[in-house]
């Protein structure tokens, strides 16, 4: 995907947007920018259909067999800081975030 070609793979740390009792921030060894589109999910076992793909901008959706599906919104705002905003169902219950994402290193 064009968006994601520009990503940097390393750690990442997604924090929660908007709400009022954040969770601690999610730390993530990304090898593949692709996991980022899954965040319910993790990247194994579901298929994707790509409803929007620009320089900046990627939006799909996602069934994951047995697990659940959901639909991604990612914004690239530089190959180290992007936007995801993602829901769906995920084991049942559903689900809705937003997360801001920075690489901040190597993985560890």
């Amino acid at each position: 995907m064009t968006a994601l070609r520009q990503l940097e793979a390393g750690q990442w740390e997604l924090r929660e947007r908007g709400a009022k009792q954040a969770a601690p921030p999610q730390r993530v060894c990304v090898s593949d920018p692709a996991q980022l589109l899954q965040v319910k999910h993790g990247n194994g076992g579901c298929s994707r259909f790509v409803v929007a793909d620009t320089n900046d901008h990627a939006v799909v959706t996602y069934q994951c067999n047995g697990r659940g599906n959901g639909r991604t919104d990612l914004r690239v705002e530089t190959p180290r800081l992007i936007q995801i905003d993602s829901q769906g169902v995920a084991d049942g219950a559903p689900f809705a975030v937003s997360l801001e994402g920075r690489r901040t290193g190597d993985c560890r």
